[in-house]
């Protein structure tokens, strides 16, 4: 079966987090033209909170350019604030469950999930695995259910051991949600991650399967697609196999700029992730 994939260019809007992966950086309208002159037909969008996203201050790129936003992500709740899921502070964790809600209400009029990645947290000194992995359980629950409610998704991300030590695999993110059970969440599944923490990424995205909701297209050293030392021939066949429409979206570093880094990440995605 032919898979529809589609490829999407990441801008983040959040000044603390400069110098992290983001392909494009501030003034979205402009940005979201840039992206679409390179034939990109949707962004993703780096809040630094809910109000970032309102209708007198954020554009609307979809009536405007055409243009879908393919998620928004949290992180900036972590990045400005240090507020997570599973922080020992139960008002810490509620202020982040707010947060997130904040941002599923904002960007529900743009039809995009919210991405759960930083603020998911880790495990350590007083908050055991199993406590973390609760109040995880719990949090995903009442997002979920908040964003089907609104007609909307959360796309849980797996990061790699050195960011958080919750769910690191495919494997136990699998186990996990298999158990857990949360309406309208699905998993983003992050090349650079998984290539640190799975023996094959290919089959790390097989074991995703129907989980899958979203892609962060990018190469092994966290820079665009195309260029280094990944191999995406067997990424894309898989990704055909379990028939996955949604988006391959750039979050890289934006090397040596970030127009040229879209363009490689368009180049990389249309010779291996177009239909054909």
């Amino acid at each position: 079966m032919l898979s529809s994939m589609k490829p999407c260019v990441t801008i983040s809007l959040v000044k603390e987090a400069a110098g992290g992966p983001f392909v494009y950086w501030h003034d979205p309208l402009k940005n979201a033209e840039r992206a679409k002159s390179l034939g990109f037909p949707a962004v993703e969008i780096f809040p630094p909170d809910a109000d970032a996203l309102k209708l007198d201050v954020f554009p609307d790129i979809p009536k405007e350019l055409n243009l879908d936003i393919a998620a928004v992500g949290s992180g900036g709740g972590w990045v400005r604030h240090q507020w997570h899921l599973t922080h020992p502070n139960a008002d810490i964790r509620t202020k982040a469950k707010g947060f997130i809600t904040a941002l599923l209400d904002a960007a529900a009029r743009f039809n995009a999930p919210v991405i759960i990645g930083s603020m998911q947290g880790r495990h350590g000194g007083e908050v055991s695995k199993d406590q973390a992995h609760q109040w995880l359980a719990e949090a995903l629950h009442d997002l979920g259910n908040h964003a089907r409610s609104i007609g909307t998704n959360v796309f849980y991300e797996p990061l790699n051991r050195y960011e958080s030590n919750l769910l690191n695999t495919a494997e136990e993110t699998v186990a996990f949600l298999d158990q857990v059970q949360p309406v309208n969440v699905k998993v983003l599944a992050d090349l650079f991650h998984m290539n640190i923490e799975e023996a094959s990424i290919a089959n790390g995205l097989r074991t995703y399967g129907d989980w899958l909701g979203h892609v962060h297209l990018v190469d092994n050293h966290r820079q665009p697609a195309g260029s280094g030392q990944m191999e995406y021939a067997d990424i894309a066949a898989v990704l055909r196999q379990i028939n996955y429409q949604g988006y391959l979206s750039a979050e890289a570093f934006p090397k040596p700029d970030s127009h040229s880094a879209a363009r490689t990440t368009m180049d990389t995605f249309n010779r291996w992730f177009a239909r054909r």
